[in-house]
């Protein structure tokens, strides 16, 4: 089972490239994120000609998240627990039935920016509703894997430059404390896992040819529940898509699983 996680910063602006990386990848599911639409505007049917199935969370005109899977998709939820009152969308959850059947998370974490600030300490309490639904995720002991934009540079190996980013929400200490404690808590950073060196990146900025000079950092992550872990079979960045088309600034990662 190929899972792909892609934010796509735009359904509208990036579908030619997001069809096109489709058909060459062909993921079995891919999680999206930003797709800066609301559900009723959502173009189901490039992606239902491919044979996926759709799922949405959308918003108008910011953040929204989207699954897309050629495999039966169950019990689709909406919202990240813990906050009756937040209504930005940025969580959706589903089951994949494959050979087995995987629970899948797509997420889309607050950037968090200015900080210190309101939008830092929302980024922060998500960061703990975050990890309180892992632990009933990972309390099923299914497979379950939380893939999205997390918006945190989790060490100073993650960034061209680490330098540039001491002061950025991405990297601030709290945000970095945040994420070890779900690496702590039994979830594996798959990607780092089969790539574990430096010059790993998922993001470049648009501004200052920062993929020209392969300024970038690492914020898309895959964590695995343990039983997620065991099926893990590879793991890779299709960093090849940022060279292409009106491109996301940010490129896919996916995993394979033996499910």
């Amino acid at each position: 089972m190929k899972i792909a996680t892609f934010n796509i910063n735009g359904i509208k602006a990036r579908l030619p490239a997001l069809t096109a990386w489709l058909d060459e990848a062909r993921p079995d599911v891919a999680l999206l994120q930003e797709i800066k639409s609301v559900d009723e505007a959502f173009p189901h049917e490039p992606f239902e000609e491919r044979g996926y199935a759709v799922a949405t969370h959308g918003q108008k005109g910011f953040n929204g998240v989207a699954i897309l899977s050629r495999l039966p998709l169950e019990d689709v939820t909406r919202g990240l627990p813990g906050d009756p009152a937040d209504e930005q969308a940025r969580w959706i959850e589903a089951t994949v039935i494959g050979r087995r059947a995987v629970r899948l998370a797509c997420l889309y974490l607050p950037n968090g920016n200015p900080a210190p600030g309101p939008k830092y300490d929302y980024k922060l309490a998500w960061m703990d509703r975050l990890r309180t639904h892992a632990e009933a995720l990972r309390g099923t002991e299914e497979p379950v894997v939380l893939a999205g934009d997390y918006n945190v540079i989790p060490q100073d190996v993650d960034a061209a430059r680490p330098e540039a980013w001491r002061e950025d929400a991405l990297a601030l200490p709290a945000s970095r404390a945040a994420f070890r404690r779900l690496l702590h808590a039994g979830w594996t950073d798959a990607l780092r896992l089969h790539l574990p060196g430096p010059g790993v990146y998922t993001f470049w900025d648009y501004q200052a040819g920062a993929h020209a000079r392969n300024d970038g950092i690492r914020i898309d992550h895959l964590l695995l529940s343990p039983q997620a872990a065991d099926l893990l079979q590879g793991a890779g960045v299709d960093a090849e898509v940022r060279a292409g088309d009106k491109p996301s600034d940010h490129v896919p990662v996916w995993i394979e699983l033996d499910a």
